[in-house]
């Protein structure tokens, strides 16, 4: 029976924070949350479970850099080419994963309980794993690093999913909402301050 309290030893999280924040008109990554900013928290909530966040910068990294550069759980990775999207951000942090499996989570997700990493975490296998359905399958995802090379090796405007999709994969339909709360908008940021007030 496994101890599910425990914590791996060694296990990635590959978060990008490198984007525009276009969508929200204002960057959205350093916008306060409770008593953090939005990245913080989502920094923190992987923390909680997996060893080390591989945090990839490009749009104002010199903030990103200088904020996290003291903090021995978070290496920072820069993407010179953030522009070409998400996909290219994940390359960079790919690049740098070091654990068996590892997790994928977005740095505007700053609500992903606990509870819910350790939880993907031990439905692990030989397949990509989602905390959400089919339909909407949620952050974060875990993957095994058999994937890594593939993602290393593929087009720089490829994107995740095709990837993903190549394989099996595992759906756990977890009743969480937390999952798929992403800061886009400025709606999305007003209605979560006013839940976490």
């Amino acid at each position: 029976m496994m101890d599910k309290s425990l914590r791996p030893e060694r296990l990635d999280c590959v978060m990008p924070a490198a984007g525009l924040s276009s969508r929200m008109g204002d960057w959205k990554l350093m916008l306060p949350y409770q008593q953090y900013t939005i990245l913080d928290a989502s920094i923190e909530n992987a923390l909680s479970f997996c060893r080390r966040v591989i945090l990839v910068v490009g749009y104002r990294r010199a903030e990103l850099i200088e904020k996290y550069k003291n903090d021995q759980r978070v290496k920072i990775v820069v993407n010179e080419d953030y522009q070409a999207g998400m996909f290219s951000s994940i390359q960079q942090g790919v690049r740098h994963v070091e654990s068996d499996f590892f997790f994928i989570t977005h740095g505007d997700m700053p609500c992903v309980p606990p509870h819910v990493f350790r939880q993907v975490w031990f439905e692990r296998g030989g397949c990509t794993v989602f905390p959400g359905t089919a339909l909407r399958p949620g952050h974060p995802v875990l993957i095994p690093c058999r994937l890594k090379n593939m993602v290393l090796n593929a087009n720089i405007h490829s994107s995740m999913k095709k990837i993903i999709f190549r394989y099996p994969v595992k759906y756990l339909g977890l009743g969480c909402d937390e999952i798929y709360l992403d800061v886009d908008t400025p709606q999305a940021y007003e209605e979560l301050c006013a839940v976490s007030h």
